[in-house]
């Protein structure tokens, strides 16, 4: 919700600036505005369970403006999975962040930095589309 909220303020930023220069808004300038909204998202692992969002943004707000910091919650136990995501709002924070911060102790574990990457793939947990089926459905032996 932040983010869009930033978006749009920098693009009525952006639009009033440009249609008061010139009475257009020009493409170049519309592209910038969402240019700067880059942000880059770092995956930490190896996160012990003492860990949470905010002592996560602490250990990491040093490099840089942090706009989120999440640690992943397990839904059925309620702890901590291990891992957890860092948005830095921009590039250069986040890779001054994973150089510095990768193979560092946090709360008592050596932690893992490395850029996010979407997650690709089947969806997880099973079921006829990730398993191929049920039942006798993928035998080839004639039965």
């Amino acid at each position: 919700m932040a983010v869009c909220n930033r978006f749009g303020s920098l693009m009525r930023q952006t639009i009033s600036q440009s249609s008061v220069s010139n009475g257009q808004v020009p493409m170049a300038s519309m592209l910038n505005a969402i240019r700067c909204m880059s942000s880059s998202k770092l995956f930490i692992g190896g996160l012990s369970y003492g860990v949470d969002d905010q002592s996560l943004k602490d250990a990491f707000s040093s490099f840089g403006d942090v706009t989120e910091a999440r640690v992943i919650i397990d839904r059925d136990s309620g702890r901590s999975r291990g891992f957890g995501f860092v948005n830095f709002s921009s590039d250069e924070c986040a890779s001054s962040a994973m150089s510095a911060m990768d193979g560092q102790p946090l709360d008592g574990r050596n932690i893992r930095v490395s850029f996010a990457t979407d997650r690709a793939g089947p969806p997880r947990g099973g079921g006829p589309s990730y398993r191929g089926g049920f039942g006798d459905e993928g035998r080839n032996d004639g039965y």
